[in-house]
């Protein structure tokens, strides 16, 4: 069980980094930026709802939707890291280095 649980708890917190790193990209249009958090926010409130005995919802929707969160925000971090080294290769181009 522990575990099971310890996997739970860092899946929670790459989901959450993932989501604040997507967040925090600022040339990235507003729509963007908040989605991963959106979904991430949808999958806790869903989550939530076993404390009310209602697993069916939290079962069918929450791990689908955080596993939406880790990739499209890994995709958007992965796209902003590729643009940032194009940029600095080509100003060490300009400089003749």
């Amino acid at each position: 069980m522990l575990p099971v649980v310890a996997f739970g708890l860092a899946f929670f917190c790459l989901t959450l980094w993932c989501a604040v790193a997507v967040a925090r990209i600022r040339e990235l249009p507003a729509w963007r930026r908040f989605l991963p958090l959106a979904l991430f926010l949808i999958a806790a409130g869903a989550s939530l709802l076993r404390a009310f005995h209602i697993p069916e919802v939290a079962n069918a929707i929450a791990f689908p939707l955080n596993l939406a969160v880790v990739v499209l925000s890994l995709r958007e971090i992965r796209i902003r890291r590729q643009h940032g080294q194009e940029g600095h290769r080509t100003a060490q181009e300009g400089n003749g280095a």
